[in-house]
């Protein structure tokens, strides 16, 4: 978390970064605005001259009781949706890891043991990994490892729900990924939020194309690898992953291992705990020493337990989405920016281009709309996230993050068509170093 322009500095000059700190309450001095009056009125000031928030700090080299609070006329929220808060699966009674007689633990869990600690408990066990993204992958992988390093070493199963698409790489058939997915071009035929009718009218018509370019990238994934034999092909079309922020690079030798019996696969919708091991719906077991869940984490739950009343009640409200104007302003929260929560497929370079945006707001080189406006563009992308994919909670602008870095640098007074020719523009993906900003610009 990192705050901006408290009392104590009225200087953009003066900046503080406090190490080994954690912030354990926030509290909001200002008056609050009913939701229901939301359409009334503009956001307000964001730096209105006097402190509206309160954050309590406490210190590793201090006293664990010696808190200390500092006032900020603004906040600025940057934990991000991943770690810290683990997604525990819930269980029927006497089904969850209470019964079971071995260790049961989250891969955050695991991510904080040292080296020789995280191998002591996978060596030579019966390992299920329950998950198929990125963390469960690697998780799998690094057991096969330990367990051939050890003695009477197992097989890791992978407990699997939904499966989701992998790549090997980013080549397919030949030609590099970004060009179906990460430039002005490609992204011209996806729905995108705020369309004029003639781009609505080009988005129907290539409705067919984008298929095409799904089942393409399916096509040479299902070519390269075995997802058919181990019962790994999604029900869902490539583009829906994609568009939601859930695919995923399989390393090289993920199947190679998997061919060798050293990783297996058991796919189940429902499964528990019994004493031994995990349960299936079937009624049929899986026995196991460890059982690691790489289920993800709880972005929202984590948010929850640093935004106070009422303004928790309002972080989902009015659609269980926080509706975040440009990913950065939640209508109903004052003073306070979001960095780093909505997804995309270049997260960083999102964050760094959100920070920009809100820097330029707090020197008032622009103003935001209404509080309606900014739900009602809110309302907007939610809409093409639900008809680009069924996974649409993962609040993800990978399919028209182009145009979204164009609405903010328009919003900053700044040319969006960043390249130096028309081609580059079109055909080219856009990276970091197309968003620095050259010294006439700012």
């Amino acid at each position: 978390m990192w705050f901006t322009r408290s009392l104590l500095s009225l200087s953009w000059d003066y900046i503080s970064i406090k190490f080994g700190s954690k912030v354990t309450e926030v509290r909001f001095n200002g008056e609050v605005e009913a939701p229901q009056m939301v359409g009334l009125g503009d956001y307000g000031n964001l730096l209105p001259g006097k402190p509206v928030w309160e954050v309590a700090v406490q210190t590793r080299d201090r006293n664990p009781e010696d808190i200390q609070w500092h006032a900020f006329e603004f906040v600025v929220i940057c934990t991000g949706k991943y770690g810290d808060v683990p997604r525990i699966p819930t269980f029927p009674l006497k089904k969850g890891p209470e019964i079971f007689n071995g260790t049961v633990m989250h891969s955050l869990d695991y991510c904080k043991l040292e080296k020789e600690e995280a191998s002591h408990p996978l060596r030579g066990k019966k390992v299920a990994v329950v998950g198929f993204k990125k963390s469960a992958i690697d998780l799998a992988l690094e057991t096969k490892y330990l367990n051939i390093a050890g003695e009477g070493g197992q097989a890791c199963t992978m407990v699997v729900r939904t499966p989701h698409w992998v790549i090997p790489h980013y080549w397919i058939w030949g030609l590099p990924f970004f060009l179906f997915y990460s430039t002005r071009a490609s992204q011209f035929i996806h729905d995108r939020p705020n369309q004029s009718f003639l781009r609505t009218l080009f988005y129907l018509l290539f409705s067919l194309l984008r298929t095409v370019v799904s089942k393409f990238i399916e096509s040479y994934v299902m070519w390269k690898l075995p997802l058919k034999k181990y019962g790994l092909k999604p029900d869902h079309p490539f583009e829906e992953d994609y568009a939601s922020c859930q695919m995923a690079l399989v390393p090289d030798n993920f199947f190679e291992e998997a061919d060798k019996g050293m990783i297996r696969f058991r796919k189940t919708s429902k499964w528990c705990f019994y004493d031994k091991g995990i349960e299936f719906e079937d009624g049929t077991t899986l026995e196991a020493d460890v059982v690691i869940l790489a289920t993800g984490f709880d972005g929202d739950k984590k948010l929850k337990a640093i935004i106070p009343e009422p303004f928790r009640t309002w972080l989902e409200f009015p659609c269980g989405l926080m509706p975040l104007y440009r990913a950065t302003i939640h209508p109903l929260i004052p003073n306070m920016g979001f960095v780093g929560y909505v997804q995309s497929n270049w997260n960083v370079r999102t964050a760094e281009l959100s920070s920009m945006w809100l820097s330029r707001l707090m020197d008032e080189k622009f103003k935001l709309p209404s509080k309606e406006k900014m739900l009602d563009q809110f309302f907007k992308e939610v809409e093409v996230m639900k008809r680009s994919s069924r996974f649409y909670t993962n609040h993800c602008f990978s399919t028209f993050i182009i145009q979204h870095a164009d609405d903010l640098c328009n919003d900053m007074g700044l040319n969006p068509w960043r390249k130096s020719n028309f081609f580059h523009d079109v055909f080219c993906p856009y990276g970091s170093q197309d968003y620095r900003f050259h010294q006439e610009e700012t």
